[in-house]
């Protein structure tokens, strides 16, 4: 893929982020950084710490798929997830060729935990609502955007709870 056809990628992804944003009048910033392949090297490269960069894990729930938002500082906990979800015991981490399938509006491994495009479930970690503003991916490997976690739930009706590992 050429530079020019990376970047108009990469608006279309922001766009569609923000326009959610301006349309459930959420407040946000977006931050262009180079481009990275995960929420702790996202933290690295924004010069923000990592359990104030949400690392968004897409789940499968039997054929129902999943989102779930931890700090990059976190692994998340399967058995927890689960009891919060009440989800049966198939609940497994979905493939890259499923992600693709599912959500081709964003690129694999930039999933925001909100927007119309993400057609899930959503769980947020407590430890996330920590802080005023949270990182979260854009939608590509270049972009993130800060935004207010109360937030998100409210527009998402997302779940909360303590889903790291302990």
């Amino acid at each position: 893929m050429t530079d020019a056809a990376r970047g108009a990628v990469s608006t279309t992804h922001v766009s569609a982020i923000t326009e959610f944003l301006d349309g459930a009048r959420i407040a946000h910033e977006v931050i262009e950084h180079d481009e990275v392949m995960s929420a702790a090297a996202e933290a690295s490269a924004t010069h923000v710490p990592p359990d104030q960069v949400a690392k968004t894990v897409v789940l499968l729930a039997g054929d129902a798929y999943v989102i779930a938002a931890i700090p990059a500082s976190e692994r998340l906990d399967l058995h927890k997830l689960r009891d919060i979800l009440g989800a049966p015991r198939e609940l497994h981490l979905a493939t890259e060729d499923q992600i693709a399938r599912e959500f081709p509006a964003f690129a694999v491994g930039a999933i925001p935990p909100f927007g119309p495009m993400v057609p899930a479930a959503e769980v947020i970690d407590r430890r996330l609502l920590e802080h005023p503003r949270v990182l979260c991916p854009a939608g590509d490997h270049r972009h993130s955007v800060f935004v207010d976690p109360r937030d998100v739930i409210t527009v998402t009706k997302a779940h909360t709870g303590d889903i790291c590992q302990d």
